[in-house]
């Protein structure tokens, strides 16, 4: 086995000069790592937190802004609604103004009308009472001027004021 060790190039010893060379190189590398590809990554890194922590801030801030929408919103809908209740209740209530001011206004406007109708009446009345009284004067007139030309008995006068009624009944 020994000498398969030999053969690889083996040593039986403790390379330190080895060992030492290759950590320098590890820290060269590690030092240069640092300066050209942490400190860049790092940067990178930093910057794309910042990136989604503005991002998460700003869809707060959004998202408050938007339920602050939505509570005015609900709100201007309420006012909305009462606003629209009171539109209603205010045309029934006109309605049932106009309502009673129509009614009135027929009720004023029938009267009127009768009053009018019942003078009209009473003036026919008066108007046929006066013809009436005129064709009973005129009528006692000519009995009285006959019952003077002719001074008759009874029975006579008696069918003489009946043959006047007769008349006057078919004059009608």
């Amino acid at each position: 086995m020994l000498t398969f060790d030999l053969a690889l190039g083996a040593s039986t010893g403790l390379n330190t000069g080895d060992i030492v060379f290759q950590l320098v190189m590890f820290l060269i590398l590690l030092a240069l790592l640092g300066k050209y590809a942490f400190g860049p990554v790092m940067n990178m890194m930093k910057q794309r937190e910042d990136f989604i922590a503005n991002e998460i801030n700003s869809s707060e801030e959004r998202n408050k802004e938007a339920q602050k929408l939505v509570e005015e919103q609900r709100e201007l809908l309420k006012q909305a609604r009462v606003e629209a209740q009171g539109l209603v209740e205010n045309a029934k209530k006109l309605g049932e103004q106009q309502k009673e001011d129509i009614i009135q206004a027929a009720r004023s406007e029938a009267g009127r009308l009768k009053d009018g109708a019942l003078k009209e009446i009473e003036q026919q009345k008066e108007q046929a009472v006066a013809a009436l009284r005129e064709q009973v004067a005129s009528l006692s007139v000519m009995i009285a001027s006959k019952v003077i030309e002719k001074e008759l008995n009874e029975q006579e006068q008696e069918k003489l004021i009946n043959d006047y009624i007769n008349e006057v009944g078919e004059g009608r």
